[in-house]
């Protein structure tokens, strides 16, 4: 690659950032071997220096340039084609300079020194023509475009997103009983996907009944269809309406999560919340959620002080209910009985394969919510997954 190439770039000069290909392209256009020390030792903690060409490719594939983000609204034209594959005969000249390198790293090459290997070129062919072009835009249309593509969950920090990286992968069929409130949720996303009228979600109830795990189902159910979550603990309700707007500008449908939300009623969080809802200049967006889980109804802690003063017991009252009554979609998820436990248990224990007698799993099952403060369905799986490894190791189950 001549020492001009890479300043020829024009949509995917982002590649650049990534380290190992950074000094890649410094020790071939400065032909120095200190670069390409350090190239190797970067891409050998990936295990990726005998492919190369493959390690460009994923980097260019989940950069975010203006040809993927067209790509996956359906919007290319011929000049931005015309850029990408301009790119792409670049980098598919850098990846086969792995095997062609200029005169003294090819000297420290002879002499020992460790190689980068191009190894399969895929993508990154010199004759890349509109046939790659219609193959990527594809690609994009189905998975998205940078830090969205094999990403669902983000944080928002500095006025940016940030991956989540082993997001639960929870499904709905995990997730045993509560028909009605998964169907009633289920039924709300879909609306939010498919641009008609929805509603902000407020999910109460005990704890361990599944609220939380039932959105992290919702999402891997619905990432497909362009579902994506920024998790926002309640630290951070204050900055709502700005990572509002940052996601409006986005092509994809979010769900802005808060979990285990509770706070005091003079709390600065609650006139943020009641803003982010309703009520102020920021109007609902199209593709934005917001979806709260809760163990109380209302939200607000009560004191005990409220009771007390008479003369301002309705206004409290009133205070404390008009910021659960924004979500427009309230869903409880009550505790668990023994009937409803013992369900979900014989149901966790078939998808596990388990062959204990039903009678014996109840009295376990029993034991162990005894033993561990209550019945839930997080007590049923944990109960479930203690018998399965039990089970895998030939060990008697002592509870």
């Amino acid at each position: 690659m001549s020492a001009f190439e890479s300043k020829k770039l024009i949509l995917l000069r982002g590649v650049l950032r990534d380290d190992a290909v950074r000094h890649f392209v410094n020790a071939v256009e400065k032909d120095d071997i200190s670069e390409y020390a350090q190239a190797y030792e970067l891409l050998l903690q990936e295990n990726m220096q005998n492919r190369f060409g493959e390690y460009l490719t994923h980097i260019l594939l989940r950069d975010d340039n203006l040809f993927a983000r067209r790509a996956f609204a359906g919007e290319t034209d011929k000049d931005v084609r015309a850029a990408f594959l301009h790119d792409l005969h670049i980098f598919a000249e850098l990846a086969a300079k792995a095997d062609d390198l200029p005169e003294r790293l090819a000297q420290e090459i002879g002499k020992g020194f460790p190689k980068i290997r191009r190894g399969k070129a895929g993508i990154l062919q010199t004759r890349s023509g509109n046939g790659t072009a219609a193959r990527l835009a594809e690609y994009y249309r189905k998975n998205g475009y940078g830090i969205f593509i094999g990403n669902k969950a983000f944080t928002y920090e500095n006025g940016a997103l940030q991956p989540v990286k082993n997001t639960p992968e929870v499904s709905l069929r995990d997730l045993k009983d509560y028909e009605d409130e998964k169907r009633a949720i289920g039924r709300n996303i879909v609306s939010f996907l498919d641009g008609l009228p929805y509603s902000n979600m407020l999910l109460y109830g005990d704890k361990g009944t599944g609220k939380s795990s039932t959105i992290h189902a919702m999402l891997n159910e619905y990432a497909d269809r362009g579902l994506r979550a920024v998790e926002l603990p309640k630290e951070q309700v204050k900055e709502i309406n700005a990572v509002k707007a940052v996601l409006s500008a986005l092509p994809f449908h979010f769900l802005i999560f808060i979990d285990d939300l509770s706070l005091e009623e003079n709390d600065e969080k609650v006139t943020a919340l009641k803003a982010g809802l309703e009520g102020s200049m920021n109007e609902k967006s199209r593709n934005v959620m917001i979806v709260a889980t809760s163990n109380r109804r209302h939200i607000l802690k009560e004191n005990f002080s409220d009771r007390d003063n008479s003369v301002h017991a309705r206004d409290t009252m009133e205070e404390q209910l008009s910021l659960s009554d924004r979500f427009g979609l309230t869903v409880c998820f009550s505790s668990t009985g023994k009937k409803e436990y013992l369900s979900i248990v014989r149901q966790l224990a078939d998808d596990a394969g388990i062959t204990i007698p039903e009678e014996e799993l109840a009295v376990l099952a029993e034991r162990w919510a005894i033993s561990k403060g209550g019945r839930s369905p997080r007590r049923a799986k944990q109960f479930v997954d203690y018998v399965r490894a039990c089970t895998a190791k030939g060990l008697e189950i002592e509870i």
